[in-house]
């Protein structure tokens, strides 16, 4: 699958195993904190290395130091949402 970034970039998205989908949910480090309104906000831990090694599996093609740092940090953030998005859904399947 393509993905066309806001910047005009494109990457392939790969389908990835159920062992790579794992490996990069264990990879996500997040906590939780009250914002300044009493919410519950959630804050990455780690994010340089949780995107890079995200991109590393779910990425298509040259994933190489060169090309992942490339990349500026909005487009591998935009890549890591897609990501996000993309493995967590199905997480749960619907009732019959």
């Amino acid at each position: 699958m393509k993905l066309k970034l806001e910047s005009g970039k494109e990457v392939s998205i790969k389908e990835v195993s159920l062992d790579e989908r794992d490996e990069m949910l264990d990879n996500l480090n997040v906590k939780y904190e009250k914002g300044e309104k009493g919410e519950e906000v959630s804050i990455m831990k780690t994010p340089h290395s949780t995107i890079t090694k995200w991109l590393r599996l779910g990425l298509e093609g040259d994933i190489s130091d060169k090309f992942l740092m490339s990349l500026s940090f909005e487009e591998r953030g935009e890549i890591f949402s897609h990501l996000v998005s993309s493995v967590l859904l199905g997480e749960g399947n619907a009732s019959e």
